[in-house]
């Protein structure tokens, strides 16, 4: 795309600036809302954002502005842990974590030491994800640095900006998955193919601590050390078998956090996905190194696993974000996992507002993977990531959208009842990726 071509969008646009607060009414100044806006784009990053008539005095003349005034945007969704590599086992008989890894995950990731299988399920990974409105997510590939290769290409063609990294483990799984004498060269390899090129960026990816060594680990560490600007994605406390496990692996450490803490893991770039069965002192050593737990709710609910304390970690300040977790998650879509985030936190007692869902689903997702000066607002500069919402895309959507008064009502509805079907159009970079099908 031409850096300098100038798109014109109007619709009703919303945007969150800052942590709206935990209230049922927004903190004053978290978001800017346009019920007739103008999202002005030049090349791939946005130019302005205001009110359609104040901005159109500004319009060069004879300027062709699409009408979206019965359309809702965001910024794209951003998912910060999922596996590209487990699509094709979602809605794999519900077994519990350990039994489901070695039942399902295991024999499928086995699957990706072919380049080919490799190349078509990113792509339509891919689809599938800009079809729900994601335009950014962590990623998990597989222990082949091939699949990893793959998802880097399919993602440069389309010029998103998407974090990647080869799964890291070399013990406790089938021979076909195991790198021990490779793995960490492979990463190495792939950081300097990929890392900060164009949109992408590399994630260090030790599975989980029960099937890397500690020698593994602390080789992952180094490579965080050697270059900050990379990202660390692995598994924490998502299921008390898990828990004992650990604990029988690495009998010197003081608990499954302090086995990270030891190699070197956890700092501002570290997501650690689920995080359900942690202690405050772990949370509060989370907190101070700025690391952050990815919430996945529809998939702790799918396994068993447990429900997330997201009163806890508030209290304790340690940052978390929303994540799919597909495959053991049920849906693509960051309507799906806000909405199983708020069946969580009714289970806890703790109800989570649209405010909140879609602030993190955003800005709050950005910010926690240190990208919110690129993506997570619809604001001047920023990448031209978002998406286009149709609130009348279902009959039953139409009709509770229909009898809200409220903005606050109206997402809220969107985040109970919408699913893909609602993505009138996904654009990244600046440019329409997804565009649902007239006959959907």
């Amino acid at each position: 795309m031409n850096p300098t071509t100038d798109t014109f969008i109007r619709a009703e646009l919303i945007s969150f600036a800052r942590d709206p607060g935990d209230g049922d009414t927004p903190e004053p100044g978290s978001f800017e809302h346009y019920g007739d806006g103008l999202l002005w784009l030049k090349g791939q990053h946005i130019h302005a954002v205001g009110h359609f008539n104040e901005l159109l005095p500004s319009l060069p003349e004879n300027s062709d502005v699409l009408d979206y005034r019965d359309k809702l945007i965001m910024p794209g969704f951003i998912d910060t842990h999922v596996h590209y590599v487990q699509l094709d086992i979602m809605a794999s008989y519900g077994r519990q974590l350990l039994d489901w890894l070695n039942d399902y995950t295991f024999p499928e990731e086995c699957r990706f030491a072919n380049h080919a299988h490799a190349e078509a399920l990113s792509n339509a990974f891919l689809d599938e994800m800009l079809r729900a409105g994601t335009t950014t997510a962590q990623v998990f590939g597989s222990s082949h640095p091939g699949s990893v290769d793959a998802f880097f290409s399919a993602c440069q063609k389309r010029q998103l900006r998407m974090l990647v990294g080869k799964v890291l483990m070399d013990r406790n799984a089938p021979e076909g998955l195991l790198d021990g004498t490779t793995g960490i060269a492979d990463s190495e390899r792939l950081i300097e193919d990929w890392h900060g090129k164009q949109r992408l960026g590399y994630s260090v990816t030790p599975r989980f601590a029960p099937t890397s060594t500690k020698t593994q680990m602390d080789a992952a560490g180094a490579l965080l050390r050697n270059d900050p600007s990379l990202w660390l994605q692995t598994h924490l406390a998502e299921n008390s078998g898990e828990l004992d496990w650990v604990a029988e692996l690495f009998p010197g450490s003081p608990d499954y956090l302090a086995v990270y803490e030891e190699a070197g893991l956890v700092g501002p770039r570290s997501t650690f996905a689920h995080g359900i069965h942690l202690d405050n002192d772990m949370r509060k050593r989370l907190a101070g190194r700025g690391a952050n737990i990815a919430f996945c709710p529809s998939s702790n609910l799918f396994l068993g696993s447990g429900l997330f304390d997201r009163e806890a970690a508030n209290e304790t300040g340690m940052a978390f974000t929303y994540a799919s977790d597909i495959g053991a998650g049920t849906d693509l879509s960051g309507f799906g996992t806000l909405k199983a985030a708020y069946q969580v936190g009714q289970l806890r007692g703790q109800p989570l507002t649209a405010w909140q869902g879609f602030y993190g689903l955003t800005k709050g997702n950005a910010k926690a993977l240190s990208l919110d000066s690129h993506i997570g607002q619809l604001a001047p500069t920023l990448e031209a990531d978002f998406v286009v919402i149709d609130p009348q895309a279902t009959p039953l959507l139409k009709r509770r959208i229909n009898h809200c008064t409220t903005l606050g009502e109206r997402l809220f509805a969107l985040m109970m009842l919408a699913d893909d079907r609602a993505i009138y159009e996904t654009w990244a970079g600046g440019q329409c990726q997804h565009r649902r099908d007239i006959a959907e």
